[in-house]
Order: C-alpha cells, then sequence, then structure tokens
C-alpha cells in the first residue's frame, strides 16, 4: 500500500505532466514581469514617508537611494530631469516624503519606487537640514568672524543682486537715492523656486571676476537682497552653493534676505547682515547732506583752530617782546666799546705821527750839504786804497818784473815740482804770453831760499760809512 504522505514522483529525474495538474512551468522572466505589471498596476501611484540612506547622484545625473523607517527599507530612484527640479540638496539621514510610482528591478529581484518628486518632511525635517548644513560649513571657516571684510565708507559702484521686478529693487534704489545717489548695478536672478540658488550663486561669482577699469565697473559693494517669505521661500539662500560663492567673494557683501526676523545661511557667510532691504541699502552708503554738514563744521572748526592758533601766537610774541631787552641795552656795551676803541687809535695814531715826525727830523739833519760832502770825500779815499790793494794783490803785476806763471795744461797753477812732474805738459805765462813746455829730467834741486818777508802794512782806520 502506498504511504499518502510519500510522493512517488518527487524522485523523478525529468520533469513530465502529472495527471490533473494545469499549472504550466513559467520562466523567472515571465514570473518578474507578471510581478511587475502587478505592482505598477497595484501601486501606480503612493507616497512614501522616510529617512534618506545611501544617497548618491551618478555621473549621468540620476539620483539612487533608500527610504527607511523603524522597520523597513526601500530602494528609490530618481531620474535625472526630475532630480534636477529639486528645492533643496538631499543628504543621509533627512526625513521626505517621496511621490512616486512602485516598480520592480527585475535584473535583481527587488521593487522599488521611481520618485517624482521628493519634499522635506515638515518644517522639522527641513530645520534639521539646515543645522546639519550650518554645521558643517562653520567647521570650513566660512562663517569666521576673522574672514569678514570692511565694508567702503562711501562705495562709488555697488552691486545689487536680486529679482528685477520685486518691490526690493525699487526700495533699494529709492533709499540710495535719498541718502547719496550712487551707481547701482543689477544682476537679475531668480530669488526662489528650482534653479535660484545657482542663479544667486552665478550673479556673486560674475560681479567678483569683473576686472577693475574694464567695461562693466568693478562694485565696491555687493548687495544680496530678498524680500520676506516662509522658510521654503527663502531656502536658495540656505544653499550651499549659495553659501559658498559669498563667503569666496573678494568683493565685501552685505545680505538683506528675508525680514529682521528671518535668518539664512546666506546671511551668516555675507560680512554684514541687513535685517532689510532697505537697511542695507542704509548701511551701503552715508547720508550726504549729514557728510556736507559734517564738512562744514569741520570747516568752521579749522578755522576757529587757526585763528585761535595765531591770536595766541601773537600773545606769546606780545609777551616775549616785554621780556626782551631793548636795542640800548642790548647795543650799548658794544657802543661804548666801539668809543673806547676809537679814542684810543687816536691817541695812537697821534703818538705813532710825532715819533714819525722827530725821525724824520733827525734823518733831514744826517744828510746836510757839508755833511753829506763829508762823507763823500771820505768814501773816494776809502775806494781809492782799496784799489790800490787790490792791484798790488794782483798776480799778474809780479809778471812785469821778470817773472813767469807755471800752469798745468789743463788749467791750474802749479807749485811744486813733483806737481810738474806729474803733469808732463806745462804752460809758461809771462807778461806778454804764453808758452807750453814739456818736462824732462829735471837737474837736482837748488836749495830751498826762504822768501822774504812782505813787508806789512798797517791798517788804516775804517772810514765812517753814508748813512
Amino acid at each position: 500500500m502506498a504511504d499518502p504522505f510519500f510522493d512517488t514522483q518527487a524522485g523523478r529525474l525529468v520533469a513530465e505532466p502529472t495527471p490533473g495538474d494545469n499549472a504550466m512551468a513559467l520562466s523567472v522572466g515571465e514570473l518578474s514581469g507578471r510581478l511587475k505589471r502587478m505592482v505598477e498596476g497595484e501601486f501606480g501611484h503612493v507616497r512614501l514617508r522616510g529617512e534618506i540612506s545611501g544617497y548618491k547622484r551618478a555621473t549621468s545625473g540620476h539620483v539612487y537611494l533608500c527610504l527607511k523607517d523603524e522597520s523597513a527599507v526601500i530602494d528609490g530612484v530618481m531620474w535625472k530631469g526630475s532630480a534636477a527640479g529639486l528645492a533643496f540638496r538631499p543628504e543621509d539621514g533627512v526625513e521626505v516624503v517621496a511621490t512616486g510610482r512602485l516598480t520592480t528591478y527585475p535584473g535583481r529581484s527587488k521593487y522599488q519606487i521611481v520618485i517624482e518628486k521628493m519634499e522635506l518632511a515638515g518644517a522639522g525635517a527641513l530645520m534639521a537640514l539646515l543645522e546639519k548644513l550650518k554645521a558643517k560649513l562653520a567647521g570650513e571657516g566660512l562663517f569666521d568672524p576673522a574672514t569678514k571684510k570692511p565694508l567702503p565708507f562711501m562705495p562709488r559702484v555697488i552691486g545689487v543682486v536680486t529679482s528685477p521686478t520685486g518691490a526690493v529693487i525699487r526700495d533699494i534704489l529709492h533709499r540710495l537715492e535719498d541718502r547719496c545717489p550712487t551707481h547701482v548695478l543689477v544682476w537679475p536672478v531668480k530669488v526662489q523656486g528650482a534653479g535660484a540658488a545657482e542663479e544667486v550663486a552665478a550673479a556673486v561669482r560674475g560681479f567678483d571676476a569683473l576686472a577693475p577699469g574694464g567695461a562693466v565697473p568693478r562694485p565696491d559693494l555687493v548687495i544680496v537682497a530678498r524680500g520676506g517669505g516662509s522658510i521654503e521661500d527663502l531656502w536658495a539662500f540656505n544653499e550651499e552653493v549659495v553659501v559658498r560663492a559669498v563667503a569666496g567673494c573678494s568683493i565685501p557683501i552685505i545680505s538683506a534676505v528675508g525680514h529682521e526676523t528671518d535668518t539664512t545661511l546666506c546671511d551668516h557667510a555675507a560680512d554684514l547682515r541687513a535685517p532689510t532691504p532697505t537697511a542695507a541699502a542704509e548701511i551701503a552708503v552715508p547720508v550726504l547732506a549729514e557728510l556736507r554738514l559734517t564738512l562744514d563744521v569741520m570747516a568752521n572748526r579749522t578755522q576757529r583752530c587757526a585763528r585761535r592758533y595765531v591770536e595766541r601766537g601773537r600773545e606769546r610774541l606780545a609777551a616775549l617782546v616785554r621780556v626782551m631787552p631793548t636795542r640800548d641795552r642790548l647795543l650799548g656795551p658794544q657802543r661804548q666799546r666801539l668809543d673806547d676803541l676809537g679814542m684810543r687809535g687816536d691817541r695812537a695814531l697821534e703818538r705813532r705821527v710825532a715819533r714819525a715826525r722827530g725821525e724824520l727830523h733827525h734823518a733831514a739833519g744826517a744828510i746836510r750839504p757839508a755833511t753829506l760832502e763829508r762823507r763823500l770825500e771820505t768814501a773816494r779815499r776809502r775806494l781809492a786804497d782799496t784799489g790800490r790793494l787790490i792791484d798790488s794783490l794782483n798776480p799778474d803785476r809780479i809778471l812785469e818784473r821778470g817773472y813767469a806763471r807755471v800752469e798745468a795744461a789743463g788749467g791750474g797753477t802749479v807749485t811744486t815740482a813733483d806737481a810738474a812732474r806729474a803733469a808732463g805738459a806745462l804752460t809758461l805765462r809771462f807778461r806778454d804770453g804764453a808758452v807750453g813746455v814739456r818736462v824732462e829730467d829735471a837737474p837736482a834741486p837748488a836749495p830751498k831760499v826762504e822768501p822774504k818777508p812782505r813787508r806789512a802794512y798797517p791798517e788804516k782806520p775804517e772810514q765812517p760809512r753814508l748813512i
């Protein structure tokens, strides 16, 4: 008897139709297709609330992620066209509400949601995303007060990034006209909705890229402005692309987004936050009338200070004049000394003239004719005596008495025999001429005869000289 719990057909090697079984064997692809059609037909439109996990954007632009809660996880995909219209940047951990349709992915036998629209799950989720992004950017130093640039006192050119059709630009231009007319460049952008953040960031970078002195003047100050609205309306100014563009701009920026109670990440990145666009215009420029009044006040103060300085100088000069000595007191001693020196000079000159006059009388007495003739006679005698003495001492006078003078051939008188032998050739100079001779062996020298002493003439008394 066969066991009812034992299927004798289970161990068959080849599949065969079973009598009474009408179920046909399906392929995996056929089953996946039936499941896909059933899921898409049953869940053609769904809204899921969950937390983003595993968010990534492919190079193609498509977005892949998971939505999860405390009990389940579902895969999700968002095609490039839908992802471009997102009003915020999805991040892991953010709770969202995704709208789309369910489908299956036969390649992995998984079901997933094709997301057509994705929104934050309430204001709490939006604030959580904002705080997370704020902490991230603050950690990079984009909100550091030390990096804030000072605003110019009176900018010549102001760039405004805002909508060209709203009341904001009219308020800014009107306020600037009232306070201090300034050259304004408006870069028109969308201030909310899809693509607004990218346009605002591009406008800020565009102003920063303008070269000084170009065809379009480079602004000295930039105002990023928008009117009030909900946090969703202002969300473009919380986007990371806007915050980075504002923080990286080399031109000082005033952020004037929303009302006084509204705060965006753009406000933290800017160099100064204005509570309203109108307040931004007031901060940007001073009041021209007040400047002129200040200049007038300063000019008057300068004139008063100058006059006061001159008056005090006059007072000091008058005080100095009172204590300074007079001209007579200063020059009196010098005048007295000059008079004393003049009188002493006169007396000295008189004494000198008297002494010169006496010397002149004395000299005049010494040159009287009689005295002068005596002196001349005495001088003639002294001159005659000197002439006779010179004539008697002339060596050539002795030649007239028969003597000759022996001279060497080269010149000079020879006075000894040894000198004559050494000379060889001699010259004998007589009264009427000279004869050359040669020295030969001479006889023995005759005994030396001492010359007679010359009679000494008595010295004549010195004659008086003519003065």
